[in-house]
């Protein structure tokens, strides 16, 4: 009777690495148990729970809706302002609050990363995936704002899913990039929460892009983010969109992650010593 057992060997690595495909697979069950880990310290001894989920993004909806849709005049055309600010601040919020948490992940992983070893590119990954039950939770309150509005999504709702993998991956890409340099220069975390801040002001999330002038447009349709909130509107709301614009902002979606992976695995080799 043969046995047959899995060898690993660990070597030092030196230089630009590949992600190693078959490790991530062997460890896949790990990925499942850092997002579970993540979704129960998150809402650990909370009143609400889950529910802040929605919360977040209904209280800014709420105060942007009364701030620049009553004050300001401002409208969405043929939406209602409210629903047009929520299906914004959807990807929005799942952006900003995986992005602090992933790059402030390895840090909080210290003792893990000292003493076993695994797949370093799951800590951060983690940590934002757990974030896609927020998401799922707040277009569950979407359907009952459009509901409540009488709004009925057409064919374009066959995108979202697209839409959803590119959020995923922009922010996946700044995550990873932002963890991995935050174990060496700790400023990361003093500069995410203002650079997110700034990033919110050149991205489409409570005013229409025809709000913008056209002078400034360009830096608009330079933020990748645009066209995917744009993108997130169009597959809730419908409407006529820039597939130029889309098609530029998921492309640069890919890229953001793929540079985000090269760089994680170009500094993982150091996480141990210097965490």
């Amino acid at each position: 009777m043969t046995s047959s057992a899995f060898v690993l060997h660990i070597r030092p690595r030196k230089g630009w690495q590949s992600i190693n495909l078959s490790e991530l697979w062997l460890f896949r069950e790990l990925l499942g148990f850092l997002v579970w880990r993540d979704i129960k310290i998150r809402y650990r001894q909370t009143f609400l729970g889950g529910l802040w989920a929605v919360l977040q993004p209904l209280i800014a909806m709420l105060l942007f809706g009364a701030l620049f849709g009553r004050v300001a005049g401002m409208n969405a055309g043929s939406y209602p302002y409210p629903l047009f600010v929520f299906a914004g601040l959807v990807p929005w919020t799942f952006f900003a609050n995986a992005i602090g948490m992933a790059s402030n992940s390895l840090v909080g992983s210290e003792q893990m990363i000292r003493k076993i070893y695994f797949p370093r590119v799951f800590v951060p990954l983690g940590s934002i995936a757990a974030f896609g039950l927020d998401v799922m939770i707040s277009l569950v309150f979407m359907a009952v704002l459009m509901y409540h509005y009488r709004f009925i999504p057409g064919s374009s709702l066959m995108y979202l899913p697209l839409f959803i993998g590119g959020i995923f991956l922009a922010t996946s890409g700044f995550g990873l990039m932002l963890a991995a340099i935050n174990v060496r220069y700790r400023d990361v975390k003093y500069v995410v929460p203002f650079v997110t801040q700034m990033a919110f002001f050149i991205t489409p999330v409570i005013y229409p892009i025809s709000y913008v002038p056209a002078k400034l447009r360009a830096i608009v349709w330079l933020n990748p983010l645009t066209g995917i909130v744009e993108g997130f509107r169009y597959a809730l709301l419908g409407g006529s969109i820039s597939w130029v614009m889309l098609t530029g902002s998921l492309l640069a979606a890919c890229a953001i992650f793929a540079c985000g992976l090269m760089v994680f695995l170009r500094l993982e080799r150091i996480f141990a010593d210097v965490i």
